[in-house]
């Protein structure tokens, strides 16, 4: 789910779509300029209204928040000069400093709670909304139940931001580096109405840079350096142009034509550049797992994946070592379980949230154990055969490689199976998603901040990207306690999670098969980039080309 989109088709889409990945024929690109960053893209921008994103990699340079992510997913300086809590942790008062719009206007603390409204109104549609979930009233709000006036957001005076949480929440000042929270300014919004955010001229912009020559479908667009930003002496780039390439290879060739400065790899491009001087790796939090019907409509699919050692067996006859090294050969890394590595370090001991999740013999390849476990799966539910269906999206480049993988290697170590696939347009496979119609479903999700949480909600019982309608009580209370009662006791709030993640990983309600690091090709003149594994991944504020 890039997110829930799913990330998987939504987060997925969320977190990938906007990766600086190579898709696109327009060779047009013109070779480099002197103080300019030429990059490419997977996809045309879909939206640079922040209501209505689902990601902000590339736009979280145009647009900021109270903070914006430092190195490490740190909150650094944004448009509040201090940020206070109260000790109960539900009240949060940010002081915001002398900023102003693209255009001028000064950003005041009305801005935020305009914006905060506008995404929480039902009528805008954010995709987004339940970020804003443990805000007083949020929830309300988003469902229509009440107006959005009463959300826990206020402008005591033009400089003072005030918001009320239901609960403390640990991970929010990494939220209020997330774009989304951002102000909006409502004069632009309704001088240009229908109109507004369809075309880079019909924005305003609150980060180091500003949007030029994007229309809504064209293919290439530039973000120029915005003079009205309040750190405008630390942003050295006057440009960074955009072009949506088509392909791998033509992102090669305008790379060696020098219209390029960075250009992603695929999997063939990545065993024969390896030892290039320019190769460099971008890990990314976005973990590609399978998700279980528990719902299935096919009374003997729904038996067999209510089964944990059906679940189990599938899991550890997967060679991730295999996956990741000769099926996608792209240095993506094996998983632990379903949340990201290096997303999270515990808060006593330092430790990576991904290590102290690991359940043994769950997500190793062990096709000895596999068939054990499927042999007594098969004999708990009384049948001697099963065939499942796989779902995935083909707008996702490893999607064929890996469906074709999983079904040659479960039917040849799983005695019975049998596998069919279903590669089809990412909106089909997300509709098909929703209404439960997959036996399992190649999907993912990309980290929207840097917590655990952001994975967490995947398996709740009841949210909106939990498509196989896994349900387990404890992991539910667990995830809840993390988020009420030990939401101000670190280590205990940390110790609550782990326990939670161990019994999805222990239960395989989801299979975890890889985390993607993208390959890259970047010219040495090239400096100064901050890559972070979640939330607005790619800062170009301190960014420098010679």
């Amino acid at each position: 789910m890039s997110k829930f989109k799913g990330v998987m088709a939504g987060i997925i889409t969320v977190s990938m779509g906007l990766l600086l990945a190579a898709c696109g024929n327009n060779n047009s690109a013109k070779p480099a300029a002197d103080n300019a960053l030429n990059l490419s893209t997977t996809a045309p921008l879909d939206t640079i209204d922040i209501s209505k994103s689902t990601g902000f990699g590339q736009t979280g340079n145009v647009f900021e928040s109270f903070y914006r992510l430092g190195k490490n997913g740190k909150p650094t300086a944004g448009l509040a000069k201090s940020g206070t809590v109260s000790k109960d942790g539900k009240v949060w008062t940010f002081k915001l400093r002398d900023a102003k719009w693209s255009n001028g206007d000064p950003i005041t603390a009305q801005d935020f709670v305009y914006s905060w409204r506008r995404s929480l109104n039902p009528k805008t549609a954010s995709p987004y909304s339940y970020l804003f979930s443990g805000v007083k009233n949020a929830d309300a709000v988003a469902q229509g139940k009440m107006k959005p006036s009463a959300v826990g957001i206020s402008a005591p005076n033009k400089n003072t931001v005030v918001v009320k949480l239901d609960k403390p929440i640990a991970y929010f000042k990494v939220l209020m580096a997330y774009p989304l929270f951002g102000p909006q300014n409502e004069k632009v919004v309704n001088k240009y109405g229908k109109k507004f955010a369809t075309k880079a001229q019909y924005q305003v912009y609150s980060g180091p840079f500003k949007i030029k020559g994007w229309n809504g479908t064209n293919d290439t667009w530039s973000f120029v350096k915005n003079n009205k930003y309040w750190d405008k002496k630390v942003v050295k780039l006057d440009k960074v142009n955009y072009q949506v390439v088509k392909s791998n290879n033509t992102g090669y060739q305008m790379y060696q034509q020098d219209k390029l400065d960075l250009t992603p790899l695929s999997s063939e491009q990545v065993k024969n550049l390896r030892t290039n001087k320019d190769f460099t790796q971008y890990p990314y939090s976005l973990v590609r797992f399978l998700l279980y019907n528990f719902k299935d409509k096919n009374a003997t699919n729904r038996k067999a994946l209510n089964n944990k050692n059906i679940r189990l067996a599938l899991s550890l006859s997967i060679d991730r070592d295999i996956v990741t090294k000769k099926v996608l050969g792209n240095g993506s890394t094996l998983p632990t379980g379903f949340v990201a590595t290096d997303l999270a370090k515990s808060p006593t001991n330092g430790t990576d949230f991904a290590k102290d999740q690991a359940v043994k013999n769950t997500v190793d390849y062990n096709p000895t154990l596999a068939k054990k476990y499927w042999k007594k799966g098969l004999k708990e539910i009384g049948e001697k055969n099963l065939t499942f269906n796989v779902l995935s999206s083909n707008d996702e480049s490893d999607s064929d490689q890996l469906t074709q993988y999983l079904q040659s290697q479960w039917t040849k170590d799983l005695k019975g199976l049998k596998v069919n696939i279903t590669n089809i347009p990412d909106k089909s496979t997300t509709s098909r998603a929703q209404e439960g119609d997959f036996d399992i479903y190649l999907s993912h999700w990309g980290g929207d901040f840097n917590d655990p949480m952001t994975f967490m909600q995947i398996p709740m019982t009841g949210t909106s990207y939990n498509y196989g309608k896994w349900s387990n009580a404890e992991y539910d209370n667990l995830v809840k306690k993390a988020g009420n009662q030990d939401a101000n006791d670190p280590a205990t709030r940390w110790n609550d999670l782990v326990s939670a993640a161990k019994i999805v990983n222990r239960n395989q309600a989801i299979t975890p098969i890889y985390q993607q690091t993208t390959a890259y090709l970047q010219k040495p003149r090239v400096h100064g980039i901050i890559h972070n594994t979640a939330g607005t991944q790619w800062s170009y504020k301190y960014a420098y080309v010679k």
